[in-house]
Parts: C-alpha cells; sequence; structure tokens
C-alpha cells in the first residue's frame, strides 16, 4: 500500500548539491570537489548548531556563511562576484537523473519538506519545472530539521499522517522516523546507518525504487 503522499527532502535527495562542484573549480582550479564538500558539510553543521542555540537565520544566510569560512578555510579569496555566481547556482542545481520521471510516475500527492529558505528554494523548484502539491519550508517555524515539530509542519499542510517521507540525509530520515514516518533512505553511496536510535523502513539505491 502507497501512502497518501510522499514527502521528499529537496537537497541532496531530488538535487544534487555537489552540482555546484563544477562552478567552484572555475573559480578555483583543482579545488573545486574540496570546496563542495567543505561548503556542504559547514551549511548542515551551521544549522544544527543555529537550532540548538536558537538563532535562527534563513538557509540562504546559512549557506552563505558556510561558503565564506569554508573559502578562509581553505584559503582560496572570494570576490563578490564569486559569492553571488556561487549562490546563484542554488537555484539551479541539478536534478538526480531519475527524479523527474520517478516523480511523474507516482500517482499520489507529493510534496518538498527543506530547510531551505523561499528565497532560494521556491525559484529551484521553480527552475527545474518540478510539478509538485507543495513546497514547505522550515522558515515558517525558524528551526530546521531534524527537529519533530519541521515533520508535523508537513502533517499540518497536507492535512493526513499518511507519508512516506523520502530523503537522502540518514540524520533527517532517522529524524522523520524518530517523529512517526514511514521512511524511505536514499543511500546512493553504500554508507552505514548513522547510530540515532532509529533505522529506515527501505534503504533504496535511487529515488526511482520507491516505485517498486
Amino acid at each position: 500500500m502507497r501512502p497518501e503522499a510522499f514527502v521528499f527532502d529537496a537537497y541532496g535527495t531530488l538535487y544534487d548539491v555537489h552540482s555546484v562542484a563544477a562552478r567552484c573549480e572555475s573559480c578555483w582550479p583543482g579545488k573545486g570537489a574540496q570546496l563542495s564538500q567543505l561548503w556542504r558539510a559547514k551549511q548542515l553543521e551551521y544549522t544544527w548548531q543555529r537550532s540548538l542555540m536558537q538563532r535562527y537565520v534563513p538557509f540562504s544566510t546559512v549557506t552563505r556563511e558556510a561558503l565564506a569560512y569554508s573559502c578562509e578555510t581553505l584559503k582560496l579569496e572570494l570576490s563578490v562576484a564569486q559569492m553571488e555566481g556561487l549562490m546563484g547556482e542554488y537555484t539551479n542545481l541539478a536534478l538526480y537523473p531519475e527524479v523527474t520521471r520517478t516523480l511523474q510516475a507516482l500517482k499520489t500527492r507529493k510534496a518538498i519538506l527543506s530547510n531551505g529558505s523561499p528565497d532560494i528554494l521556491l525559484p529551484l523548484v521553480q527552475n527545474s519545472g518540478l510539478k509538485l502539491d507543495a513546497v514547505i519550508s522550515v522558515d515558517e517555524l525558524k528551526i530546521f530539521k531534524p527537529a519533530p515539530q519541521v515533520y508535523e509542519l508537513a502533517v499540518k499542510k497536507l492535512q493526513t499522517k499518511d507519508i512516506g517521507f523520502v530523503s537522502s540525509n540518514c540524520w533527517d530520515a532517522l529524524g522523520a522516523k524518530s517523529y512517526g514516518f514511514d521512511v524511505y533512505w536514499i543511500n546512493r553511496g553504500n554508507a552505514p546507518i548513522d547510530r540515532l536510535g532509529f533505522k529506515p523502513d527501505r534503504i533504496l539505491k535511487g529515488l526511482d525504487e520507491i516505485l517498486l
């Protein structure tokens, strides 16, 4: 039995956050992949730290601050033009190859639940052409995933608890499982499960496996 609605994480699940690496590489040859990895790691770290500190700022601000930190760490001079160019990539991230056809094949309601703030999340969805029933941002609550009230927001917006939650971020998938969702973890990199006291209901290699 399929759930009444599927709710998807955006960054890393539908959209490849490391598609920014090519732009990073064009700015700093030989450093693109390293910068992309550090930028993403620091971006996530800041969301968790700010939630614990109760010092929320929009995800676009977190992303800028993580980029500035990463460039300083790697001793890369970051100009205003480079900052704006790289931030612009966040409204044009590449979809994973199987995403469009998978979402088209799903005959249930579909939504995004994301840490992304509306200023970068909504243009990203529009530019990628995805057709969804809702695009839900944590910005409404001013706290980031995996806070349980974020997952509750999806229930309120979609008016159902019969939700299958899909994420490639294990900590996010397990946060949703802790809340009470049926959870599909996309484990593209064959990583071990995070030790957080929960396990996903299904582990997938790609988004299209939710159709099986």
